[in-house]
């Protein structure tokens, strides 16, 4: 049993991030069937890259230390969801129907859609980094980084496959029987990660975090016909911008 529980965090950590933990051919799978697992390696990779900001601020101007923590934490993750924004984005900016929208979406070059995206998301997370303070870094890296992974767990519950492939998988795990307990071992995790950390404002955070998920399920449904996983990538980025802006905005009353 442990050594199986190992294995599957072993094949979480593989997917989510560059980790050279080894990855098996039950990767996917296991991703697939324990994706409620998700934000306990959001909160790894936050903390790491509270760690590094932490560092950073002690010899740098905040501005650079905010560039090159969002840099670390996509390189953490291997760019893996900034490439799901992109093409998120340049799906929402096509004209035509759903199809010609995912094509589009499949599509290897990068439009003006999918660059203004995440040009907005890449300068908006880096500078809402740099405006916090140093004692804050690992709270609101940690929580934000819950909140992007939990914001993919709730895409998957809530949405419905556009068309078959990986992001399919998942959304068919999510909605496999049991479908309510597995949303609330989703919730669960994220709460006691959290609370400990921002109380109140953790709340808020993953508040903030459902609602940017459930537009962005939303605009999918309405562009796409469905989710895509294109869409987990998405979610991602954006809820980590949109919770860290709420620490911003917050933070003169916390």
């Amino acid at each position: 049993m442990e050594n199986n529980m190992l294995k599957e965090m072993k094949n979480l950590l593989a997917f989510l991030t560059i980790i050279p933990v080894g990855m098996d051919a039950d990767c996917l799978r296991d991703a697939a069937e324990y994706m409620p697992l998700f934000p306990l390696v959001g909160a790894f990779i936050g903390a790491l890259a509270g760690l590094f900001a932490w560092l950073l601020s002690r010899i740098l101007p905040g501005l650079v230390v905010g560039v090159l923590t969002l840099g670390f934490i996509l390189l953490v993750t291997g760019l893996h969801h900034t490439d799901g924004l992109l093409d998120f984005g340049d799906g929402l900016m096509c004209q035509g129907p759903p199809e010609r929208k995912i094509e589009v979406m499949h599509d290897e070059q990068t439009g003006t859609g999918g660059l203004m995206l995440g040009l907005i998301m890449a300068l908006t997370t880096a500078f809402s980094i740099a405006a916090l303070s140093p004692s804050m870094f690992f709270q609101a890296l940690t929580v934000s980084e819950v909140s992007a992974k939990f914001a993919m767990v709730l895409v998957a519950w809530a949405g419905t496959s556009a068309h078959e492939g990986m992001g399919s998988v998942f959304i068919e795990a999510m909605h496999r029987g049991q479908r309510r307990l597995r949303l609330a071992g989703a919730v669960i995790i994220p709460l006691g990660l959290t609370i400990p950390l921002l109380w109140a404002v953790g709340l808020l955070l993953l508040a903030v975090g459902v609602l940017t998920c459930l537009t962005i399920v939303w605009a999918s449904s309405r562009h796409f016909r469905g989710v895509t996983g294109d869409v987990f990538g998405a979610a991602n980025d954006l809820a980590r911008m949109t919770s860290l802006i709420t620490v911003l905005a917050v933070s003169p009353w916390a």
